[in-house]
């Protein structure tokens, strides 16, 4: 099968998927193998919720919109301009997917079938059906990729190469039963943002979805902010008010209550409007409904200091001219050349 026809199979997938977005969902004309795989997708968004509760429709809907946006022709076609792909490989690649947010583990699934080669993909107990069921409508698009698709919950074995997501603690797992193959293993990374205290009301509200989307759970979810001493935090709260139906979800209010009592009973101190907490922290990974924040006085220590943290680092997030940053609210879309880890996992596997 050719790269072309490979791109184009996706380019497909991202016409389908473009039925299931945050504005609803609607069936179009014209899009390939509708009769089959509407009705699926569509019973599989609706019951997501019944195997994962943090899978909620808006947060399935919005990764299904980001991976609709990120699979138009042009965004395929700019991200492998610079590698050179051959026709299929006859190397396995077996994925370890994480969880945490729908479809996380999507971007390796199309790295490994964009660049001729076959997965082995173990699925998250958390995350299990949808990416089955888009290889699945791959397969009718473009038969050539029948038999490149597998999907086991055994031991996994006979393969050429390894990607496993996890948390730092899996990551040394993965790294004792993993480590002679050629592999990528990411661990734990948090998003972080840098305010100066300039920001508008609308910045700073479109920081505050980077906060809330798939309720913190994300590895590109903001879970701390740098902010100048004496920050006033008003202006943060009025911003991030617009999320104040997160109280509806009550597995987020259950968290949000179990997280305020420890830091009521540790005596710490933090602030809070009923629905998120600010704590003064040092560490990156902050719990559900918290937000940690670190003050600072010179930007240009700062930059040294996120330098020297990158790896535990997913991306920041800023007005200010720092490098390799993104916009305020704009974490949750990442292009297809945004890797995790900022390990090239095309390249990886082209060197394979």
């Amino acid at each position: 099968m050719s790269l072309d026809k490979r791109k184009q199979a996706f380019i497909n997938l991202g016409h389908f998927l473009n039925q299931f977005n945050s504005n609803g969902i609607v069936k179009k004309e014209n899009v390939l193998h509708n009769d089959l795989f509407f009705d699926a997708f569509k019973m599989q968004i609706k019951r997501a919720e019944e195997y994962n509760s943090w899978f909620t429709q808006n947060n399935v809907l919005f990764a299904l919109e980001s991976w609709t946006n990120a699979l138009h022709h042009q965004n395929i076609y700019e991200w492998l301009k610079d590698y050179t792909i051959a026709k299929d490989s006859s190397k396995t690649i077996a994925i370890i997917m994480a969880g945490n947010i729908p479809l996380v583990g999507f971007h390796d699934f199309l790295c490994v079938a964009i660049t001729g080669n076959k997965v082995l993909a173990k699925l998250s107990s958390n995350d299990k059906y949808f990416i089955p069921l888009i290889a699945k409508y791959l397969e009718y698009i473009e038969p050539s990729f029948k038999g490149k698709f597998m999907f086991t919950e055994e031991k996994l074995q006979d393969f050429d190469g390894v990607i496993a997501t996890g948390s730092n603690n899996t990551a040394r797992y993965f790294d004792y039963y993993f480590g002679k193959h050629p592999h990528i293993i990411r661990q734990s990374r948090n998003a972080v943002a840098v305010l100066d205290g300039t920001e508008t009301h609308e910045q700073l509200e479109a920081l505050s979805d980077d906060i809330f989307r798939y309720y913190g759970l994300g590895c590109r979810s903001i879970s701390k902010i740098f902010v100048p001493e004496d920050y006033d935090f008003d202006k943060l709260f009025k911003a991030v008010y617009k999320h104040k139906d997160i109280l509806k979800y009550t597995k987020y209010v259950n968290n949000y209550d179990y997280n305020k009592a420890v830091y009521l009973m540790s005596l710490f101190d933090m602030k809070e409007n009923g629905f998120l907490m600010i704590k003064e922290d040092t560490s990156y990974a902050s719990p559900i409904a918290t937000l940690f924040y670190e003050s600072y006085t010179d930007l240009e220590i700062l930059k040294e200091k996120l330098n020297n943290d990158s790896d535990k680092i997913q991306c920041i997030s800023t007005e200010l001219n720092i490098a390799d940053s993104v916009k305020l609210g704009q974490t949750q879309a990442p292009k297809l050349w945004n890797y995790a880890d900022n390990v090239d996992t095309v390249k990886f596997l082209l060197e394979l």
